[in-house]
């Protein structure tokens, strides 16, 4: 035999061996990219996103949809721009309020009391706890709603965001509540879905 001939067969050999073992690398990859793609659909589908005019006629001073079964708040400032932030929401159905308010007021380190019906699930809470202090569950900035004990606050828990921890608000970082602050001026309109 010539030595063409044994690099030939060598040649044969390795290349059977490649075109019976490509099937495997080939599903190997199409079921990385299929997981791949089921991974970015499974995280993506948590950031539905809203169309504003889907639920006001104008922009006006500005628009925030908080999505509660989402976890996301949507905020347009009154030019269309559009910002997407994750949020903590109330923990039962019964806590949760839907529909139509508004920000009627802002404060910097809003102090806090429990409601009275927090009061009442838990009597071992403070009666008030002031603006500032790390135990205050509202955070660095408060926006209130035109609804009584409704509020989008911070928290110094950031272990609550993405998940239904409040009774009855809507939570932020303190980072991210502070740019709404800024933002969206008293008067901007807010849907709570």
């Amino acid at each position: 035999m010539s030595r063409n001939s044994k690099l030939n067969r060598r040649t044969l050999l390795v290349a059977s061996g490649a075109i019976i073992a490509s099937p495997a690398v080939v599903l190997a990859q199409a079921t990385e990219r299929q997981q791949a793609v089921s991974d970015l659909r499974r995280n993506a589908s948590s950031f539905i996103t809203h169309e504003w005019q889907d639920h006001f006629d104008r922009l006006g001073r500005g628009i925030i949809i908080s999505d509660t079964n989402t976890m996301v708040l949507q905020h347009w400032t009154s030019n269309g721009e559009m910002r997407i932030y994750p949020t903590s929401v109330p923990m039962t159905d019964e806590l949760t309020r839907r529909g139509y308010t508004e920000i009627v007021e802002k404060r910097e380190k809003p102090g806090w009391g429990p409601t009275p019906s927090m009061r009442e699930r838990d009597p071992t809470l403070p009666v008030y706890i002031q603006g500032g202090d790390p135990r205050n569950p509202l955070g660095t900035r408060g926006m209130y709603l035109s609804w009584q004990y409704y509020i989008i606050h911070g928290t110094q828990d950031t272990r609550k965001i993405g998940r239904r921890s409040s009774s009855g608000c809507i939570g932020l970082y303190n980072e991210q509540v502070e740019e709404i602050y800024e933002r969206a001026p008293v008067g901007t309109q807010v849907k709570l879905i």
